[in-house]
């Protein structure tokens, strides 16, 4: 009996260690060394502002990572139905006393989120692309594709223009969304997705920025002469001119931010809003480097894997790149992570991957 539990342990220690190296032999990680990051003192000093931010229960729902308001102050937004399967979910519309219900049945978890003028709301869905979703929560599909035939296999954030024009990120053409892919896309370091325009008349998709590294928030400028895409993995935001002399070209907004910068959106004074997953991690920073730690760290199982570290911080931008202020919840009991901030009526509404809730935050006069 005792030889063959030793007989069992051995085959079950084989088998593991296979699995361990198939999976490192399927991730091919670039080198990347990220910048030093920055000290967090000044604009970015810590403080414990978001320490009064209340919670809005979404009643057992995981994943509010946008969140959109309508004209009549109810909020929407895209959930999934724990907090590790991502797989099934809801777009769930919370009305202004905070009764919560589900607005569309998705069966599939959405991101981002934007209402345009005929109260359509635009959404990125991980299993149809670029949505659009009507008042009794019919889904059309918009877009599945870029005009090369590059899957948008996770649509992430949506921005619409004062003259209909919709802009939207996708993370990749490769892989469609799961919490390992999602590690694999941070730990690969590589060219993929990117920006793009949809034009509601003409059906078109037309792409902007022809790669992102894990593209993530899309936020338009206040008179639509340029649109900002965030660079998750590589720490900044990238800005596409649309009109003027640089019409066309792309270029670095703002680089280096002290976190892993998620969504934006941008105030009606022209400034921005920018949340964070987490901050800056020393040993992801470490890893980058070096394809083959990465290729073992991927290997091991997501239960053994270094976990997001909460951490609440969100940004005000201006609408130059310039840091004004930085807000922090660095114990992250109250806000753990901010995925999107969306401003409405004086609060801040904060969003997250993987909370339960959506929180609300009151800006000073």
């Amino acid at each position: 009996m005792i030889q063959n539990s030793k007989k069992i342990s051995i085959v079950s220690m084989f088998i593991l260690a296979a699995g361990v190296l198939l999976q490192s032999c399927s991730l091919q990680p670039l080198a990347w060394t990220p910048p030093v990051k920055p000290e967090l003192k000044g604009s970015i000093a810590e403080n414990e502002w978001l320490s009064t931010t209340k919670r809005i229960d979404l009643g057992g729902w995981y994943g509010p990572e946008d969140i959109a308001a309508d004209q009549h102050g109810n909020l929407y937004c895209g959930v999934h139905i724990s907090r590790t399967n991502f797989k099934d979910g809801r777009i769930l519309k919370i009305d202004t006393t905070g009764f919560v219900s589900v607005f569309c049945q998705t069966e599939s978890w959405v991101t981002g989120l934007h209402f345009d003028r005929n109260e359509n709301l635009i959404a990125c869905d991980q299993k149809r692309g670029l949505i659009s979703v009507d008042k009794d929560g019919q889904i059309t599909i918009l877009a599945s594709e870029d005009e090369n035939g590059n899957k948008f296999l996770i649509p992430n954030d949506v921005d619409i223009a004062s003259d209909g024009m919709i802009y939207f990120s996708n993370t990749s053409s490769k892989y469609q969304f799961s919490r390992k892919n999602a590690r694999r896309i941070l730990l690969e370091a590589k060219a993929d997705g990117g920006l793009y325009s949809y034009n509601p008349k003409t059906k078109q998709v037309k792409t902007l920025i022809d790669s992102s590294f894990f593209g993530n928030g899309v936020a338009l400028s206040k008179n639509d002469d340029f649109v900002l895409m965030v660079d998750l993995t590589k720490y900044r935001i990238l800005r596409y001119w649309l009109q003027g002399d640089k019409k066309g070209q792309t270029e670095v907004f703002i680089d280096n931010l002290p976190g892993l910068p998620n969504g934006i959106s941008r105030r009606k004074d022209g400034s921005f809003w920018l949340g964070y997953t987490t901050r800056r991690d020393d040993l992801l920073d470490k890893m980058q480097p070096k394809p083959g730690l990465k290729k073992i760290i991927f290997a091991i199982p997501l239960w053994l894997q270094p976990k997001q570290e909460p951490f609440g911080m969100i940004m005000h931008l201006s609408e130059n790149g310039e840091i004004l202020k930085t807000y922090y919840d660095t114990s992250g009991k109250i806000v753990s992570e901010a995925s999107s901030v969306e401003e409405h009526n004086g609060y801040l509404y904060l969003g997250g991957d993987l909370t339960d809730h959506i929180g609300k935050y009151k800006l000073e006069e």
